[in-house]
């Protein structure tokens, strides 16, 4: 296939948790040909567990924009920036891969409903996700000997992906962990809104953040409208606040596929260009225009 034909569906099944993760340990033993998998792959069945409701003390997620699709794009964005860092001339040890690929597998854990919470869905811990995330993390290595006396740096690096942090105020151990931080909220951006799907998941979005309160958001069309100051405000917060980290994709594809291209900044703006014609020409009639995955129709 011309490389000018490829997309970021081309290269992995987005649709598919096993193939991502399959790709995102590939592309570690690019860099690290010796890598253990033991923790991640042990961290990765746990997380599959906890959304899909076999996780002790937990039940499923039921939040339908943060769900397991979501973190696992997450995941593979995360690990393209790194690989493209190390390209670049960016070291990181073994343990650094490791505290990178755990803290995107688990950054959205927060959304999810203990047992003994049945109300309503996890949706309702929107504002306060990202410390529950971090809780969970610190409470899951809590008795990991390789993990346990790292646990403060999983605060500073989930903290950089609320969209209002500021992460030039944070005290980072290091410089890499501050890398890895600002990859991570980068990662967070990246990997949903490059999403084939992002514009019809942006009507679970906008469920989400009625039942989690938060403010702004009067309707599913408010919410597409606002969706294009959300991208203008995320190219800025990329420089500004991610440190231009979004930059290393780009020598991830050069390297590993050849390609010469970012195909995630791609992926946004064909998002966003089809986003402003329907809400040019088919205000009234939007949902119409949002087919694929069959998501807007399901919700009928």
């Amino acid at each position: 296939m011309e490389n000018d034909r490829v997309d970021l569906e081309t290269l992995v099944d987005m649709n598919n948790p096993h193939a991502i993760f399959t790709e995102a340990k590939r592309i570690v033993t690019h860099t690290h040909p010796q890598f253990r998998f033991d923790l991640v792959e042990r961290t990765y069945e746990d997380v599959r567990r906890l959304f899909r409701g076999d996780y002790p003390g937990f039940r499923a997620c039921n939040t339908k924009y943060h769900d397991l699709r979501h973190t696992m794009l997450v995941v593979l964005a995360m690990m393209r920036l790194l690989d493209g860092a190390i390209i670049e001339q960016e070291r990181f040890t073994e343990k650094e891969v490791n505290i990178a690929l755990v803290s995107a597998l688990m950054h959205d854990t927060g959304y999810i409903q203990p047992n003994e919470d049945t109300a309503g869905t996890g949706a309702k811990y929107t504002l306060i996700h990202i410390a529950r995330s971090i809780d969970f993390m610190k409470h899951y290595f809590s008795e990991d000997g390789y993990m346990k006396h790292d646990l403060p740096l999983f605060t500073d690096i989930l903290n950089c992906t609320g969209v209002n942090t500021k992460i030039s105020e944070i005290k980072f151990h290091s410089r890499n962990i501050e890398l890895i931080g600002k990859m991570m909220g980068t990662a967070d951006l990246l990997g949903q809104m490059a999403d084939r799907l992002y514009l019809e998941r942006l009507i679970f979005l906008y469920h989400e953040f009625v039942e989690g309160n938060v403010p702004g958001f009067v309707s599913e069309i408010d919410m597409l409208k606002k969706t294009i100051c959300f991208y203008d405000d995320t190219k800025k917060r990329f420089v500004t606040e991610l440190g231009s980290v979004y930059k290393y994709m780009i020598f991830h594809f050069q390297q590993r596929w050849n390609i010469a291209r970012d195909l995630y900044t791609e992926a946004i703006l064909s998002n966003i260009t089809y986003l402003n014609f329907i809400l040019k020409d088919h205000e009234t009639d939007f949902m119409d225009y949002l087919r694929r995955g069959g998501i807007v129709q399901a919700l009928a």
